[in-house]
């Protein structure tokens, strides 16, 4: 399909895929309508880019809000370092991939024979104006649901290799600016079978557990074991300065 309907029609099998039904089908063919069409038709055709704009707000919105409660005591330029690993465009079209948005794409004749469907711009944005659409037809929270949905794994390997960059380090730098002595951390567990097995990780100071993480390797759990490391020291309060020792009053025995 090359051209958009004359008259919205439903799409049963994508609407399944997306588990949202559109109360208006025009939407979703908007979002689908790549801008090629506007050129092939003089101009006159309507096309996703005003969906792919509002759809990339309400992503940023309905991802910050779940990393602001997943990450309690994660500072705000790690939580945008998180975001943008999710929203960056190679993660867009891979959801639009997972999806199979390309067979749905409304390209030009031209764009149809470079291989425009299934473009990796051209999905990303596609996804980006489905959510438009899904906002635009039902609310925030079906498209807040369906952004959840399709970065539920994303968000849980983000649990268990956080979006700091080098959680061990940055617990081990907080731990040194006190101590001489660095965090050690312990498998203390592996379950599952070998081609899904899960770790569990604990981190001490001198003898102190500080957290826990579980992941998918050691190396994952360890991670995260550092990011909630990082989340006990940052909620503890300062330990009080201590007060020295009164002289004792002239004539005291």
């Amino acid at each position: 399909m090359t051209t958009p309907p004359a008259a919205a029609i439903s799409n049963p099998d994508l609407e399944a895929r997306l588990q949202y039904t559109f109360q208006d089908p025009s939407l979703l063919v908007l979002a689908l309508t790549h801008p090629s069409l506007s050129y092939e038709q003089n101009m006159l055709a309507r096309t996703n880019q005003r969906l792919e704009f509002l759809g990339d707000a309400v992503l940023q919105l309905a991802l910050t809000h779940e990393l602001y409660h997943r990450f309690p005591g994660v500072g705000e330029g790690i939580l945008t370092k998180a975001r943008a690993r999710l929203v960056n465009s190679d993660s867009l079209a891979e959801r639009g991939r997972a999806l199979n948005l390309g067979p749905h794409v409304l390209v030009s004749r031209g764009e149809e024979m470079h291989g425009g469907r299934e473009r990796a711009s051209t999905l990303a944005d596609c996804f980006e104006a489905v959510l438009g659409a899904m906002y635009l037809d039902g609310g925030l929270e079906p498209a807040r649901a369906f952004v959840l949905r399709e970065f539920g794994p994303i968000l849980q390997e983000l649990s268990a290799a956080p979006a700091i960059d080098n959680p061990k380090g940055e617990l081990q730098e907080l731990i040194q600016a006190n101590s001489a002595v660095a965090p050690e951390y312990e498998l203390i567990s592996s379950e599952g079978p070998d081609h899904d097995r899960v770790f569990e990780c604990v981190v001490r100071h001198l003898g102190i557990e500080l957290g826990r993480g579980r992941g998918k390797s050691k190396k994952s759990a360890e991670s995260e074991a550092a990011l909630k490391g990082l989340e006990t020291l940052r909620a503890k309060p300062p330990e009080a300065p201590a007060v020295p020792p009164r002289d004792p009053p002239p004539g005291a025995p």
